[in-house]
């Protein structure tokens, strides 16, 4: 019933239209500045992750996804583009919580919230599905543990080719 529901879900978003990421500027770990439509995959789908160092509920998704994460790269060319929110006094935080965690995503800092802004995500965690156009294709707030199975289906789904580009 639950796969249902998701393919439902996940079908109807289509019916009404990708929205196209917004052109934003972020920071990279190492303080480089990157726009984000540059950090996306055109190879295959991208999954962005709103994060921040102080929201458990965040670092547990991001724990649970990894191996997924992995394995959606090898598989599919998935990219997963991990956006922290932790404004410039708590950024700081973010590079040793990562390799606290042993996390192997792409960290990006949105220190401004500009891309959070933009994107009118309003609570963290917040997850995104792009196709490999840059067009967002599925949303996903909150986190309860089994939620990163449906992400990685969501994610081989639109590698497939199940997508706007049809």
């Amino acid at each position: 019933m639950k796969q249902l529901l998701t393919a439902i879900a996940f079908f109807g978003l289509f019916q009404l239209g990708a929205q196209e990421l917004p052109s934003t500027m972020l920071k990279t770990l190492d303080g480089q500045s990157i726009n984000i439509q540059d950090a996306i995959s055109d190879e295959g789908p991208t999954v962005i992750s709103f994060w921040a160092t102080w929201c458990k509920p965040c670092i547990k998704e991001l724990t649970a996804f990894m191996d997924y994460a992995i394995d959606l790269e090898e598989e599919v060319g998935a990219k997963v583009l991990a956006v922290s929110i932790d404004d410039s006094r708590n950024s700081a935080r973010v590079a040793p919580m990562v390799q606290g965690q042993g996390w192997e995503y792409t960290v990006l800092l949105d220190e401004n919230q500009d891309l959070k802004r933009n994107l009118g995500i309003v609570n963290v965690p917040f997850t995104l599905v792009l196709n490999k156009k840059g067009e967002v294709v599925w949303k996903h707030s909150g986190y309860s543990p089994g939620d990163e199975e449906e992400l990685a289906e969501v994610v081989e789904e639109v590698a497939a080719g199940h997508d706007t580009s049809h």
